[in-house]
């Protein structure tokens, strides 16, 4: 039997189910939309989209670096027991291996075992981000995922400095979270925002007029770029220097953090 495109949406508002679960039952169900439903209630998909508004605030980050080839992605559940469940963690994995073979991509592919998974585990299953990064002549890709919970993860493209370098970097991404690579990438605005702010604090406003200027410099390098700034942040493997400074001549060309929670 042959279903239209707007039957299968139609099923698919009803129950949240994917579209090729929706397909499946309207052709088993021969067009009737009601034994449809109950097709999709009785193999758990509907149930599994209509939990798609619950927050996945577990889950695990997985990567691998192939030839020069890194791949990174994320997936969201509900518990940690789910996180920790073989079955997810083999979605995980070779969700990681898919993107490595067809690229980001990949994850639309994925969606409909996806939809199957948080059926059979009986949790809402968020594919929460993936990416892919191949590594230039003189470059390296590294990537870090923070034990036990793997949580957290990062993936960078690095240029100089060998392959150790590049996964320290990540590390320090991982804890850090900054927002920029370079103090050039802040947009103007934003340093103009928060000038305006540290102008009228009162420890400002109590010193000499024609230091004030000096002092809102400073504010800005330790609070506002420290904080921000991927280069101006303490390295956290030895907080006497800037990430610059440890870098020395190396340097981050691209990076991708992923926090589940």
């Amino acid at each position: 039997m042959t279903v239209s495109a707007s039957e299968v949406k139609q099923l698919r508002d009803l129950t949240s189910a994917g579209m090729m679960d929706c397909k499946r039952a309207l052709v088993e169900a021969d067009g009737d939309l009601e034994r449809a439903q109950q097709l999709l209630r009785e193999k758990g998909v509907a149930a599994a989209g209509k939990r798609a508004d619950r927050d996945t605030s577990e889950g695990r980050v997985s990567g691998r670096v192939v030839s020069e080839v890194g791949t990174i992605v994320a997936v969201g559940c509900e518990t940690e027991p789910v996180s920790t469940n073989d079955e997810f963690r083999t979605f995980v994995e070779e969700l990681a291996i898919s993107v490595e073979r067809d690229g980001v991509g990949a994850v639309e592919a994925a969606d409909e075992e996806r939809v199957k998974l948080a059926a059979r585990l009986g949790e809402n299953i968020q594919i929460v981000g993936a990416e892919i990064y191949q590594a230039e002549e003189g470059e390296s890709v590294a990537i870090y995922v923070h034990p036990p919970a793997h949580k957290i993860g990062v993936m960078v493209k690095f240029k100089g400095g060998g392959e150790d370098l590049a996964r320290q970097v990540a590390m320090h991404i991982s804890f850090a979270n900054p927002t920029y690579l370079t103090r050039n990438e802040v947009p103007e605005d934003e340093v103009n925002a928060e000038r305006a702010v540290l102008e009228n604090l009162p420890e400002v406003n109590s010193k000499p007029v024609d230091i004030q200027s000096k002092i809102i410099e400073g504010m800005l390098a330790k609070r506002f770029f420290a904080g921000s700034v991927l280069a101006d942040q303490p390295w956290i493997h030895d907080d006497s220097l800037t990430v610059a400074k440890a870098l020395g001549e190396a340097s981050v060309v691209v990076y991708v953090r992923y926090a589940l929670g």
